[in-house]
């Protein structure tokens, strides 16, 4: 569900810095806020799904966004979920071929959407957006690297889930806040989707993490209490 199309401020946006897609030069700045369409988003409206033709990116400004593919009985595997200064749909744009995953908001989120025709010309003239978007897509590429090697080579289902739970509380550090917080915006049973696990024996893992002290759960906010002993369970 769209809740609205609305102008967001580029030029003053207070995260810009924080973020490698949106960090660009004035001139580039420029012509990057003048494409594009910012729309918010409610929970669960799907930005765009599996198999579909690829129109454009979608750059996430606020809120978080989940990916995930469906097998042909229905499985669903959760594969990322998408933070503010992500770049989806980035491969399937410059492949232009169609969509790999779907994604879905997990939450109220405003997004940057930029149609192909407008996309591919802005990155010809900015060789820092080009830049830029080679480093994203190295990141999603790292990212999908070390999800994979978690699934397969973690012995145990308590290291699949700090190693997630550290993740998410660095991409929170690393967007400016002064601890390791962020707010599971996932279902039990999502979360153990994402690490192969059951949604039973997530719950009792976190609650296990809240006890020995490696996590404050306060309602969906989880802060990371004791990185080093969380990196000790996925290593």
């Amino acid at each position: 569900m769209t809740l609205r199309t609305k102008s967001l401020d580029c030029n003053n946006c207070e995260h810009r810095s924080l973020r490698t897609f949106c960090n660009l030069d004035e001139a580039a700045l420029k012509d990057y806020a003048a494409i594009g369409v910012e729309t918010s988003f409610a929970k669960g409206a799907t930005l765009f799904s599996e198999g579909t033709r690829s129109k454009g990116v979608y750059v996430i400004c606020t809120g978080q966004v989940k990916l995930f593919c469906t097998s042909k009985d229905g499985k669903t595997l959760i594969l990322k979920i998408a933070m503010p200064g992500d770049v989806l749909g980035l491969g399937a744009v410059l492949s232009d071929s169609a969509y790999e995953v779907t994604a879905e908001t997990i939450q109220t989120t405003e997004i940057k959407s930029i149609r192909r025709e407008e996309f591919l010309p802005f990155l010809e003239k900015h060789g820092e957006g080009s830049l830029h978007a080679a480093k994203a897509l190295s990141d999603d590429y790292k990212a999908a690297f070390f999800d994979a090697r978690r699934l397969a080579l973690s012995g145990s289902a308590a290291g699949r889930l700090a190693g997630v739970l550290l993740d998410w509380g660095k991409a929170a550090a690393s967007c400016g806040k002064l601890e390791m917080r962020f707010t599971m915006a996932l279902t039990h049973e999502e979360l153990a989707n994402m690490v192969g696990s059951s949604r039973e024996t997530v719950t009792r893992m976190l609650t296990r993490f809240k006890k020995e002290k490696l996590i404050e759960m306060r309602g969906s906010s989880i802060m990371i209490l004791d990185p080093e002993l969380m990196e000790s369970l996925v290593a």
